[in-house]
C-alpha cells in the first residue's frame, strides 16, 4: 500500500524505492514495544474484545473495571445515535489486545450521508513514562496540585494504567459543527490517581441558539455536582483549546479538566459518566437542526480551512496525541481527527 500511495503521487522512482526499503526495515525490526511496555507491534488484533481489558490483580482493581465498564457503555449510546441521525453510515469496528494487559475498541464511520468522518475509541493502558513525561502532560498544575510523579526519583519510569474514551466527528454541512469529547481515568503504582475529560464544540458558522444548547447542556451537569465547576472548566477549555501559533481559538470550548481528584472518586466517577452520557443530548439536536441547511462552495471552502486549524492544535498541543504517540498507542486511533 506504501508503494502504490507513492506512485499515485509521481514521485522520483529513487524515491518511491528509497522509502519502501524504509518501510520494509521498520516492518522487520523486532525490537518489542521499548521501555514503555507498550509499542506499535505489542498490539493482537481480535475478532472478540474480552468482556474487560483490564487485567486483575493491580492497583485500585475496581475503579479501573468500573471506568472501563462506563466508557463501553457510553461508546455503544453514542454510536448508536449517531448511526440513527445519519441514517446511512455505519461505524466499523476494530479490536485489539496487548499480552501484558489492556487493549482498545476502536470505531470509525467514514462517507456517511451526515458525517465524512466519526470516530469513537476506547482504550486501556498499561506502561511506564518517566515521572518528568507525565508531569509535562498537564497544565504545570495551573488548576491542580497533584504531583503525577509522586514517589519516583527524577528520571525513573512510572508504571501507569489509563483508561479513556475519546471522540472527533466532522460532519459534511459546514453549517454543522464538529465535535470533540475525551473521558479518562489515570492512575500510578505510586498511588496517584486523577480524572480528566471535556467535551468541545467546534462550529465553521455561529448559531448563538446551538452554543447556548450545547454550553447549557454541560452548564446543567456540572452545576449538579459542584457550581464552580462550569466556570472553572468552562474557561480552562477556553485557553487549552488555543492555537497559540495562529492567536485564534479552535472552536467555541465547551468544558476540560484534568487532574481531578480533589474529592471522593465515587463522586467524580458519577460526574464523569454523566458528562460522556450527555454527548447525544449535548450535540445531534444541533445536528438535526443544520443537516439539511443549503451551502455554498465558498462556505465548505472555509470549513476545510477551520478543519486544517483543526488538525493543526491535534498535531502541536494536543496532549492526548502527544501522550498516545509517545506511550506507543493505536496510531489510526491516536491521529483518528
Amino acid at each position: 500500500s506504501a508503494n502504490a500511495l507513492f506512485s499515485k503521487q509521481r514521485v522520483p522512482a529513487s524515491w518511491r524505492s528509497t522509502k519502501s526499503l524504509s518501510m520494509t526495515s521498520v516492518q522487520e525490526k523486532k525490537d518489542g514495544a521499548g521501555e514503555s511496555g507498550i509499542g506499535w507491534n505489542s498490539h493482537q488484533a481480535v475478532d472478540k474484545v474480552p468482556d474487560s481489558l483490564c487485567r486483575d490483580g493491580t492497583a485500585n482493581t475496581e475503579m479501573r473495571a468500573k471506568f472501563e465498564k462506563m466508557c463501553r457503555e457510553a461508546q455503544d449510546k453514542i454510536c448508536a445515535a449517531v448511526e440513527k441521525c445519519d441514517g446511512q453510515g455505519k461505524f466499523k469496528e476494530d479490536a485489539w489486545t496487548r499480552a501484558d494487559g489492556g487493549g482498545g475498541i476502536s470505531r470509525v464511520l467514514s462517507g456517511g450521508k451526515i458525517w465524512e468522518k466519526a470516530g469513537c475509541n476506547l482504550s486501556v493502558v498499561y506502561g511506564t513514562m518517566p515521572s518528568e513525561a507525565l508531569q509535562a502532560a498537564n497544565d504545570r498544575r495551573k488548576f491542580s496540585n497533584t504531583d503525577r510523579g509522586a514517589g519516583y526519583a527524577p528520571g525513573e519510569r512510572v508504571p501507569f494504567f489509563a483508561c479513556g474514551l475519546s471522540s472527533v466527528m466532522h460532519p459534511k454541512n459546514p453549517h454543522c459543527p464538529t465535535m470533540h469529547f475525551n473521558y479518562r481515568y489515570f492512575e500510578t503504582e505510586g498511588g496517584v490517581w486523577w480524572f480528566g475529560g471535556g467535551t468541545d464544540i467546534t462550529p465553521a458558522y455561529l448559531d448563538e441558539k446551538d452554543m447556548k444548547h450545547f454550553h447549557g447542556t454541560y452548564k446543567t451537569i456540572c452545576d449538579k455536582h459542584d457550581k464552580e465547576f462550569y466556570p472553572k472548566f468552562k474557561k480552562w477549555a477556553d485557553e487549552y483549546f488555543y492555537i497559540k501559533h495562529r492567536g485564534e481559538t479552535r472552536g467555541l470550548g465547551g468544558i476540560f479538566f484534568d487532574d481531578l481528584n480533589d474529592r471522593d472518586p465515587e463522586d467524580i466517577f458519577k460526574f464523569s459518566t454523566e458528562c460522556a452520557m450527555a454527548v447525544p443530548d449535548a450535540y445531534l439536536p444541533i445536528i438535526e437542526e443544520h443537516k439539511d441547511d443549503e451551502y455554498t462552495q465558498k462556505e465548505k471552502e472555509w470549513q476545510l480551512i477551520r478543519r486544517g486549524r483543526y488538525v493543526e492544535f491535534n498535531l502541536v498541543y494536543d496532549r492526548g496525541t502527544i501522550f498516545g504517540l509517545k506511550t506507543g498507542g493505536g496510531i489510526e486511533s491516536i491521529l483518528m481527527s
